[in-house]
């Protein structure tokens, strides 16, 4: 197990570089001057020239892509220009309130979706296979962005259920009732559409996990069907599973973007947001590039638990 860990970190290193290499050549790629749009009214030839050689924007494109790279190395991901401080302690900031949005919802849809595909399968063609196919379908089809909305209209508009937005109320609160309130809409509304995806999937791999012959086996024994379903099936079926939530930790990580903006979230993609409308180049490099090696650190660790569970895999 070790060898095949020490493998795929090894592995991760070209995908990382060349995430570096292509966010970079975007941001170079983007029209205007970031100079320009730092210094506002004061934007004098004279002094966008002498900001352009202070910010070494400047040089060739091949040596500030390795004078960024070889800080980023380092720990020094720059300095932002909007908001006048590291990139490095923005980002570690914001990304916890991401992690809280994306953490709850990753495991909302897991739960709810394998349970679902455990359910669906376990009573294939009868009317809750049929109720949660047809819920699934509905529910991949609905935007998150949208359902955000009307989430907003319905339970924080129109019955004030809950807060519309933020993180905290902006008076009192801030203690763990008050999060959980506000982390309602945003969480439900990003796990929808993983939660249909992984229950899909989750309900093929149990149907073709039950027509094997050590399930027929565990039922002629005499094995209560729960136990056959829990302890059996959904063991085995696990192991087509787990990828798919590998998959859609990605997406919810990626799609807290714009549910951020929906809800006024203070996480990493609003900033990211945030930082593109100011052309805030090293905030936009260095969040990316952030949130990416999360993605690939969580894939590797998908990739071994799904080494644990079939051994066939480590090769």
């Amino acid at each position: 197990m070790g060898s095949y860990i020490i493998k795929r970190l090894i592995s991760a290193i070209p995908v990382l570089l060349g995430i570096t290499i292509i966010v970079f050549l975007i941001m170079a790629m983007i029209p205007g001057d970031p100079a320009t749009a730092i210094l506002g009214s004061y934007a004098t030839p004279e002094n966008v020239a002498r900001l352009n050689r202070d910010l070494g924007l400047d040089a060739p494109l091949v040596k500030r892509y390795f004078i960024w790279l070889g800080n980023m190395l380092t720990g020094d991901f720059g300095r932002s220009y909007s908001l006048n401080r590291p990139v490095l302690d923005e980002i570690t900031e914001r990304f916890s309130a991401t992690l809280i949005l994306a953490g709850v919802s990753f495991v909302l849809c897991s739960i709810l979706g394998i349970l679902a595909g455990v359910v669906s399968a376990a009573r294939q063609y009868g009317w809750a296979d049929k109720l949660i196919t047809l819920t699934v379908l509905v529910g991949i089809s609905v935007p998150s962005f949208f359902l955000g909305m009307m989430m907003i209209l319905l339970f924080a508009v129109n019955l004030r259920w809950l807060p519309v937005s933020g993180m905290y109320a902006i008076y009192g609160g801030g203690d763990l009732p008050d999060l959980l309130r506000h982390l309602i809409m945003p969480s439900l509304a990003l796990s929808v559409v993983a939660t249909g995806v992984i229950a899909r999937l989750a309900r093929s791999a149990m149907l073709e996990v039950l027509r094997q012959d050590f399930i027929r086996t565990a039922r002629a024994k005499g094995v209560p069907e729960r136990r056959v379903i829990m302890g059996h099936a959904l063991r085995a079926a696990m192991v087509s599973i787990i990828p798919v939530l590998g998959i859609q930790a990605g997406f919810v990580l990626s799609g807290s973007v714009y549910i951020e903006i929906v809800f006024q979230w203070p996480g990493i993609g609003r900033m990211l947001v945030d930082a593109i409308l100011t052309r805030d180049i090293l905030l936009v490099q260095g969040g990316v590039v952030f949130v990416a090696a999360c993605y690939v650190i969580f894939n590797i660790i998908v990739d071994v638990a799904q080494g644990m569970l079939d051994p066939r895999i480590k090769t």
